[in-house]
């Protein structure tokens, strides 16, 4: 890890609103590839179409509005692992950055398969595991390579893998005018309708809003930048969610249990013809690419993150001349490949096991923050008192219970070892920092500034840097700061705003 490369890398170009709407969006969403179980498993198009207009108010928006909070007030790489060190100390820190990355990886798992899921339609080699295979190895290479070129480039490309994704979703939309049956949207067998599922695929769709919090380090301009990027992002995968589903369920009468992983590809057939179904198919494509990249680089980024505040081996915050740290892209891009084996359902499942669990924690230190840290620099704060955010994170938490309480025995008993495996990892790696097996970085290094150079935000930045507590330096004793010194600096502040 020569300091010459970490130099390069704080002075590489920094992600801006478009590009990080573009990279929230495929966090999140990529458009309505996946959404198709949700019409089968609801029993009919009623349900599909109720969750995506109820879930994003009781969901999506909520989680929205406290990674705004927090990704402005701890503007570094790691996001959601400084809260929650900040909250509660660097061993919950530790576990949720353990539970989001391996949730992470597991999601990032997906994309290759419904990939292939989408060609297989049209390619059937790909049914069989020796296409299967090299397919899933090479496209896992192959955006590895992309990711380790520059998180810049990621950005806009992103840009253009959306627009070029929802482009066949409008056209079919516009198409589907005509045949619309309103009453169709209306259909509902509750006999057919499997609840597991259903909550699974609403929620897996409908997360990860707090995932690019992991790069916040690399945004331009963060306390302004993320709020609008998330309200964007908001809308935006909302109405690339319903308007497909609207068009597809209202022009064509079609049993619920065609709608499965790809099935897009054949209601573009059915209103367009074969040209559509094409272009649905090499929309999939790339989306899946930059659902692929946007993961990656928050999992990749969130263990830099995680090195760079002493929780991991000091190898994992090291750069490559791009700016982008090799070693944990590689790390994430290993684990992709060992899960992708496994199918659709059961991917979905664990990683939202998890997911849960790490989100619970997340409304917690938000609120925990809130009572703790009132006097912390809130460059974007959510216009509630301590009572109102607790009744705002309230539903979701009900929601990630009740995932949680449909996840199967062998979720259960996956994500328990993997939670169990966590518990252990952490004293393993204090002690292997303590006997000197490993090269820790000891010191928190200097608060990334959006505008460096300017007295206003450096005086900013050694705020954030010092009410963090153990986020500071993590695994490592507390720093305490004198009460005068921290006084002067919330006067400063203050005056600047």
């Amino acid at each position: 890890m020569p300091g010459d490369e970490i130099n390069t890398a704080r002075t590489s170009p920094k992600v801006t609103l478009f590009p990080l709407i573009a990279l929230i969006f495929y966090e999140v969403s990529g458009g309505p590839f996946g959404v198709e179980d949700s019409v089968r498993a609801g029993g009919g198009p009623l349900l599909s179409l109720l969750g995506f207009l109820i879930f994003p108010l009781i969901w999506s928006v909520p989680e929205a509005l406290v990674t705004a909070e927090l990704a402005t007030s701890f503007p570094e790489n790691g996001g959601y692992v400084v809260w929650i060190s900040s909250a509660f100390g660097p061993f919950w820190g530790f576990q949720e950055g353990w539970w989001k990355w391996f949730s992470g990886v597991m999601d990032n798992a997906l994309y290759p398969v419904l990939f292939l899921d989408y060609l297989k339609h049209s390619l059937p080699i790909f049914n069989g595991l020796v296409a299967r295979i090299p397919a899933l190895l090479g496209i896992t290479v192959s955006l590895t390579y992309l990711n380790y070129r520059g998180l810049h480039i990621v950005g806009f490309a992103a840009v253009s893998l959306a627009v070029f994704s929802l482009c066949p979703f409008i056209v079919m939309s516009i198409l589907s005018i005509p045949r619309l049956r309103p009453k169709q949207w209306l259909v509902v067998d509750f006999k057919k309708v499997e609840w597991r599922g259903y909550f699974n695929s609403m929620f897996w769709n409908l997360n990860y809003w707090d995932k690019a919090s992991t790069l916040a380090g690399e945004v331009t301009n963060p306390s302004k930048t993320f709020p609008k990027a998330l309200f964007g992002a908001v809308l935006l995968v909302v109405t690339s969610y319903l308007i497909p589903l609207l068009a597809g369920t209202g022009a064509l009468e079609l049993s619920s249990s065609k709608w499965t992983d790809g099935y897009f590809a054949e209601v573009g057939l059915l209103i367009g013809g074969v040209w559509l179904k094409w272009w649905i198919q090499a929309a999939a494509a790339m989306s899946n690419l930059g659902l692929f990249e946007a993961e990656m680089s928050g999992d990749a980024y969130q263990l830099l993150g995680m090195s760079e505040m002493g929780m991991l081996p000091s190898i994992f915050a090291s750069r490559s001349k791009y700016g982008t740290p090799t070693i944990s892209i590689l790390c994430s891009a290993t684990g992709v490949i060992f899960l992708s084996w496994m199918t659709f359902q059961e991917i979905l499942e664990f990683l939202n096991f998890l997911y849960a669990i790490g989100m619970l924690l997340e409304f917690a230190a938000f609120i925990r923050l809130r009572i703790k840290k009132p006097e912390l620099h809130r460059p974007y704060k959510v216009p509630l008192q301590t009572f109102g955010v607790t009744l705002l994170c309230l539903p979701p938490a009900i929601l990630l219970v009740l995932v949680m309480c449909l996840a199967s025995v062998q979720t259960f008993l996956v994500s328990g070892g993997v939670i169990l495996l966590g518990f252990l990892l952490y004293p393993a790696l204090v002690h292997a920092r303590d006997r000197k097996w490993t090269k820790y970085d000891t010191e928190q290094p200097a608060a990334t500034s959006t505008n460096e150079g300017t007295e206003d935000n450096l005086v900013v930045s050694e705020l954030h840097q010092e009410v963090a507590d153990e986020a500071s330096v993590s695994l490592l004793p507390p720093a305490k700061m004198e009460d005068e010194h921290y006084e002067l600096l919330v006067e400063r502040v203050q005056k600047l705003e």
